[in-house]
């Protein structure tokens, strides 16, 4: 088996030791509404088996969940980790906050793109974390409102990504032993 990499220098790579993911507000009744949702939960999901196998901290956001619900069934088994919120902007409750600064770039999926994704993108650059999106596992009710959520948060220089990116990086080589069952994932 060859040398692993140097872990010395910066990398833009999204690396199993220097990430985390945040599921946001991927609960029944938002969904409902969510253009395009069966593939923002499948996106979501994927990236939580590969992070829950990996052992990537990983964590989900509520929005009111007592009004609104618990996150999806689909999700929540694999997120033991909650946070309720009442702010949109998840990087604004101090007990996410605190969790998310644990380290490396926070990856964020979710609902809706242009209002709590992009809150919680923007709030979490603004404190000086690295953040990425995943937009292949991001919605909204309208797609012009997840198209605006990109173009600002390119904008403000927040990196984008799809699943499949995270996934690969994650794993970095096929030889690794978890590389044939996440695989299937994505078959």
């Amino acid at each position: 088996m060859p040398a692993p990499a140097d872990r010395s220098a910066p990398t833009p790579l999204v690396l199993t030791g220097n990430s985390r993911l945040v599921i946001i507000d991927m609960q029944d009744r938002l969904l409902a509404a969510i253009d395009g949702a069966e593939q923002v939960v499948a996106r979501c999901e994927l990236l939580a088996r590969a992070a829950h196998r990996l052992g990537i901290p990983l964590a989900a956001t509520e929005q009111n969940p007592a009004g609104i619900g618990p996150t999806t069934a689909r999700l929540a088994t694999l997120v033991p980790l909650r946070f309720g919120k009442v702010h949109f902007a998840a990087s604004n409750q101090g007990d996410f906050l605190a969790w998310a600064a644990g380290g490396g770039t926070v990856l964020l999926c979710g609902t809706e793109a242009h209002i709590c994704v992009l809150q919680t993108a923007l709030g979490l650059t603004g404190l000086g974390l690295k953040v990425a999106v995943v937009v292949d596992a991001i919605g909204s009710r309208h797609p012009s409102d997840k198209a605006a959520a990109l173009d600002r948060l390119r904008h403000h220089r927040v990196e984008l990504v799809t699943a499949e990116m995270v996934l690969f990086e994650w794993l970095e080589r096929y030889d690794r032993p978890e590389f044939k069952e996440l695989l299937r994932l994505v078959k």
